[in-house]
Order: structure tokens, then sequence, then C-alpha cells
């Protein structure tokens, strides 16, 4: 079960590595018709839509990346504690 949940851990910490290189890709705009810029679009922006939908952009920040990286980690760790629960 440890190997399950290292395997989950990396999962999340890649997911979120994968929502930074996507914002970063917005300061260049460029980046973002790529073959990998394309690619992360297609797996980051679903997860991202929700939290743009709810929460407007303050001028040119946009904050919902932030909310919504939190809310991966609030999910992680929530996750991680009904496994313990299980496993324990």
């Amino acid at each position: 079960m440890k190997v399950f949940v290292d395997i989950l851990d990396f999962a999340f910490t890649v997911y979120q590595y994968m929502i930074i290189a996507y914002i970063l890709m917005s300061w260049v705009p460029q980046m973002r018709s790529t073959g990998i810029g394309q690619l992360l679009e297609r797996l980051v922006e679903p997860y991202l839509a929700p939290f743009r939908r709810f929460i407007p952009p303050l001028g040119f920040i946009d904050i919902s990346p932030i909310v919504a990286l939190i809310a991966l980690r609030f999910a992680q760790s929530g996750l991680y504690a009904i496994l313990d629960q299980i496993m324990f």
C-alpha cells in the first residue's frame, strides 16, 4: 500500500508542476502554441476552468490558478488522511 501512496504523491506533485508550468507559459504567449503548451493546455485547463469561472481576475492578475493549487493541496491532504485511516 505504501507504493500506491508514493505513486499517488508523485502524480500530485507532477500535476502541480504542470499547473505552474502552464501559468508561467502565459507570460510568453508563443509558448502556448508549441506542442508542449498545447499538451499542458489539454491536461490542465479542464481543472482550472471551474476556478476561472468563479474567481474573476484582479486587473491583469489571475489568481484562480493559485486557488486551484491550494484546492489541489487540500484534496491531496484529505485523500492521504482517508488512506491513512484505511491503512491503520
